[in-house]
């Protein structure tokens, strides 16, 4: 299964999309933004308190609207990274145009509000 970077500021969909996530089988680091994320995806996802051990993250799992660096800029950086996979989700539609200017096989993008299936779905689409 993958190893997953999650990056959102509201604890409770941080919490609801870990679970469905985990329960798929997924290895799930949690960051409450997107600086924090950012540090991680740097460190490779070895940095304090990351219990989803190794060397590399497969997909990233953002918010597009958080505080210190926005989903948008993470997955920027993100994408730098071959093996990378993005799937952000918004409930701006400005916002989601702007992620679909990333677009590409590596970036999928779903609406808020949506449900856990979506964002499982949109992870097993992004790993193949």
């Amino acid at each position: 299964m993958a190893r997953i970077l999650l990056a959102d500021d509201d604890a409770s969909t941080r919490d609801l999309v870990r679970r469905a996530l985990e329960a798929d089988g997924h290895s799930v680091l949690v960051t409450q933004d997107g600086a924090e994320a950012l540090e991680q995806l740097q460190a490779g996802g070895g940095g304090a308190g990351g219990k989803a051990g190794g060397n590399t993250f497969d997909v990233l799992v953002s918010d597009v609207e958080m505080p210190l660096l926005d989903g948008i800029s993470l997955a920027e950086h993100a994408l730098k990274q071959p093996q990378m996979r993005v799937l952000l989700m918004s409930g701006f539609s400005e916002q989601l145009d702007r992620a679909r200017a990333l677009a590409g096989t590596k970036l999928a993008v779903i609406s808020k509000p949506f449900t856990l299936e979506d964002v499982r779905a949109g992870v097993r689409r992004l790993l193949g």
